[in-house]
C-alpha cells in the first residue's frame, strides 16, 4: 500500500508561549510509528499555492503568525472546499488569522475581520475577552455526541491546557469533552477538546489540546489525533493491526563496569522490551522460561550457585535464546557445562593445566567481517563490517563445535568474534565487541545485537 501524503504547515507560533519547534518534532514522532502515512512539513507559508496541495490527503496547521498571502489562503480553501482533509489544533484558535492583535502581551480585536474564512472552516471562533484556560493540569477527556469514528476507547487523561468559553459553530460535531475545574480557574463547565465540521466537501477536525511535548506525549492524545488523520484523508477510520508483542529480554549485569551507553543501545533495540537484573540474585530468584524470551548477559561472574544453574539450565533446555557479550565470555567459569555446551568458550583469567592464562588489551581499533559464505545468516542482516574501538581478546578456549559468523584478523585477537553456541535446543549467540561507548553507539553493532536477540528467541529478524 502506498502511503497517504500528509503536509504539515507550520514555522510560526506566539512565543513565549508556544513553540513550533517543539510540537512539531512530537507530530513527526506520531507518524513515524505508522507506516499508512508519508508527512512532509513546510515551513514557510508561501509555499502553500493550490499546485503544492495537490497530491496530499489531509493538511495539517501547527501556526501562529501573520496571515497568509491570498494566494495560499485561497489555495488552502479551494483545496478543503474540494475534498481535502483539514486540521487543526491549539494555537490556531486565536490571532491574526481572526482579526486579533497584541497589545500589550494580550490579544485583542483588531482593526480587521481577519481570515473570515478560516473560522468557518474550523468551525470556533473566540472573542478576545474570553480567551483563557485553567491552569496547566492533567484532566480528564470523555467522549460525547453520536458515535464518531474517530472517538476509540474509554475516557483518557490529557496533560494539557483546557481551552474554555469557544464560540462553536452549530455545523460542528463535538465529540469529546473535559471538566473545566473551577479550583484551578477553569469556568466550571464541561468545554469541548475534539470536534469535526464539514467545509464544502471537505472533512476537518479540530482540537484544542496540543500546548507541547509534554501534551502529545499521552498515548489517547495520539491514538486521537491519528484517527483524525485518516478520517479526514479517507472518511473512515479503521483500527490498525494490533502490535507485534515485543521481544522479552532479560539484562543481566554486575561484577565488571560498562559505559552508560548500554542503556541507550538497549533503548535502541526496536521491538525489544527489556528488563534490567542488577545481581545474579535479582536475576535468577524465579524461573525465567516463561517470562523471557532471551537473556543478554553483559555480566562477569566466575562463580556460579545452585540456584543460577538451575534456572539456566531450565531456560535452556526450555529452547530459549541466550545472547552473551564481550566480558560475559568470562561467566560462569566453574561450570564447563555451561561454556562447553552453551557459549561455546572460555576466556581462562589465570593459567589453569593445559592452558595459558588469556590477553586483553583497551583501546583497540580492528576490522570485524562477515565469514565467507555467512554474509546472510540473519545475525548479520543489515550489519556488513564493523570498525571498532573495543577491547581485544587473545588465547581463549573455543569449543569446535562453535559456528563462527564474524571474524578479524587483528594479531592481538582470537580470529573468532561473532560465533555461534553448540548447544542442540536452544540457540545462543557470543558478540566479542562491547566495551567502549563508541562500539555501542554504532549503529551496524546495535543492528547486530537486536538481530541477534531475535534470532536467538527463533522471531523473524526485520530490518
Amino acid at each position: 500500500m502506498t502511503p497517504w501524503l500528509i503536509l504539515l504547515i507550520t514555522g510560526q507560533a506566539d512565543l513565549p508561549h508556544h513553540r513550533w519547534q517543539d510540537t512539531t518534532a512530537a507530530i513527526r514522532e506520531v507518524f513515524a510509528a505508522d507506516k499508512r502515512f508519508e508527512l512532509r512539513v513546510v515551513e514557510d507559508a508561501r509555499a502553500v499555492t493550490a499546485e503544492s496541495l495537490a497530491g496530499y490527503r489531509t493538511v495539517i496547521l501547527n501556526y501562529n503568525g501573520p496571515r497568509f498571502s491570498p494566494t495560499a489562503e485561497q489555495a488552502l480553501e479551494q483545496y478543503i472546499r474540494g475534498g481535502g482533509g483539514f486540521i487543526a489544533f491549539h494555537q490556531a484558535s486565536y490571532g491574526e488569522f481572526f482579526g486579533m492583535e497584541l497589545r500589550g502581551g494580550r490579544w485583542a480585536a483588531g482593526p480587521g475581520s481577519g481570515w473570515t474564512e478560516f473560522a468557518k472552516i474550523i468551525g470556533a471562533s473566540w472573542r478576545p475577552e474570553n480567551i483563557g484556560h485553567a491552569r496547566r493540569w492533567p484532566f480528564l477527556v470523555e467522549w460525547s455526541g453520536p458515535p464518531n469514528p474517530i472517538a476509540s476507547g474509554g475516557a483518557w487523561m490529557a496533560n494539557d491546557e483546557l481551552y474554555h468559553r469557544m464560540d462553536l459553530s452549530p455545523s460542528v460535531q463535538v465529540i469529546a469533552t473535559a471538566l473545566s475545574a473551577k479550583e484551578i480557574g477553569g469556568t466550571g463547565n464541561r468545554e469541548p477538546v475534539a470536534w469535526t465540521n464539514r467545509y464544502g466537501q471537505g472533512r476537518v477536525f479540530f482540537t484544542p489540546l496540543g500546548h507541547d511535548a509534554m501534551a502529545w506525549h499521552q498515548p489517547a492524545m495520539r491514538r486521537m489525533f491519528l484517527r483524525g488523520v485518516e478520517w479526514t484523508a479517507t472518511g473512515t477510520v479503521t483500527d490498525p493491526p494490533p502490535a507485534a508483542k515485543p521481544l522479552r529480554v532479560l539484562v543481566i549485569t554486575s561484577g565488571h563496569g560498562y559505559p552508560t551507553a548500554f542503556y541507550a543501545l538497549l533503548d535502541s533495540l526496536d521491538g525489544v522490551a527489556w528488563t534490567h537484573a542488577a545481581s545474579h540474585a535479582e536475576a535468577f530468584a524465579r524461573p525465567l522460561e516463561t517470562r523471557f524470551d532471551a537473556i543478554l548477559f553483559h555480566d562477569m561472574h566466575n562463580v556460579t550457585t545452585e540456584q543460577t544453574r538451575q534456572r539456566l539450565q531450565a531456560f535452556v533446555e526450555a529452547g530459549r535464546g541466550v545472547v552473551s557479550m564481550h566480558h560475559s565470555i568470562v561467566d560462569y567459569t566453574d561450570w564447563p557445562w555451561w561454556y562447553e555446551e552453551v557459549t561455546g568458550g572460555k576466556y581462562f583469567e589465570k593459567a589453569v593445566e593445559g592452558h595459558t592464562a588469556s590477553r586483553y588489551r583497551e583501546g583497540v581499533d580492528y576490522t570485524v567481517t562477515p565469514v565467507k559464505g555467512k554474509q546472510n545468516h540473519p545475525v548479520l542482516r543489515g550489519v556488513g563490517p564493523l570498525l571498532v574501538h573495543d577491547e581485544v581478546y587473545r588465547n581463549m578456549w573455543l569449543s569446535p563445535r562453535i559456528e563462527v559468523l564474524m571474524e578479524t584478523g587483528a594479531a592481538e585477537n582470537d580470529p573468532p568474534v561473532v560465533y555461534v553456541g553448540p548447544h542442540a535446543k536452544a540457540r545462543s549467540i557470543y558478540i566479542q565487541p562491547g566495551h567502549s561507548a563508541q562500539t555501542m553507539r554504532d549503529p551496524g553493532f546495535r543492528r547486530l545485537v537486536r538481530n541477534a536477540l531475535f534470532w536467538v528467541a527463533r522471531q523473524e529478524v526485520h530490518p
